[in-house]
């Protein structure tokens, strides 16, 4: 695969499909910021020991592959991309961690602000990337309609809860949780 073309030099690039966009459209931006959601869970796993989550993040950066390349794929045929697309069971498992996640954890009962041990920094700073993610994949359904798979703004939805539960978790390890307070 090359990977110098000269093909976007013009402020152009193409999706899935070989539709020509400009590199600043909605949806490249949108897979494009879960490109840099992906880069950052990669510090995250440099900075996690092996034996904690980094085999769960390391799923979500395959994950977040498939999402990009689901996003970068309008529904104009769904063939193109059927076994790269964002599915229930991606979805399901973000939860079943997020649910042990939670059992782990006292009930929060007041605001924490982003920090702690330097983990639970990386991973509230990757939460608020997913946030904008989601942000971004809505903006496109909202221009797009049906042209977006609907379990890819769920997946980013529920990734951006589990980056926060694991924060507290990493926090529990070691610092505690910085609260919030007027």
């Amino acid at each position: 695969m090359e990977i110098s073309t000269g093909t976007g030099d013009g402020g152009q690039t193409s999706l899935t499909g070989g539709q020509r966009v400009s590199k600043n459209s909605l949806r490249v931006c949108a897979y494009g910021t879960i490109d840099e959601l992906s880069s950052l869970i990669g510090v995250i796993v440099a900075e996690t020991p092996a034996d904690t989550i980094a085999d769960s993040l390391r799923q979500i950066q395959s994950d977040l592959f498939n999402l990009g390349t689901d996003i970068s794929t309008p529904n104009v045929d769904p063939a193109l991309v059927a076994s790269a697309r964002i599915k229930t069971v991606h979805v399901e498992r973000l939860e079943q961690w997020a649910g042990s996640a939670t059992k782990k954890l006292p009930v929060l009962r007041e605001f924490i602000l982003p920090g702690g041990c330097r983990t639970a920094a990386w991973l509230h700073l990757a939460r608020t990337v997913a946030r904008r993610a989601e942000r971004e994949v809505v903006a496109v359904c909202a221009t797009e309609g049906a042209a977006i798979n609907q379990l890819a703004i769920i997946y980013l939805n529920r990734l951006s809860d589990l980056l926060f539960l694991w924060a507290r978790i990493a926090n529990d390890f070691g610092q505690k949780d910085v609260t919030w307070s007027v």
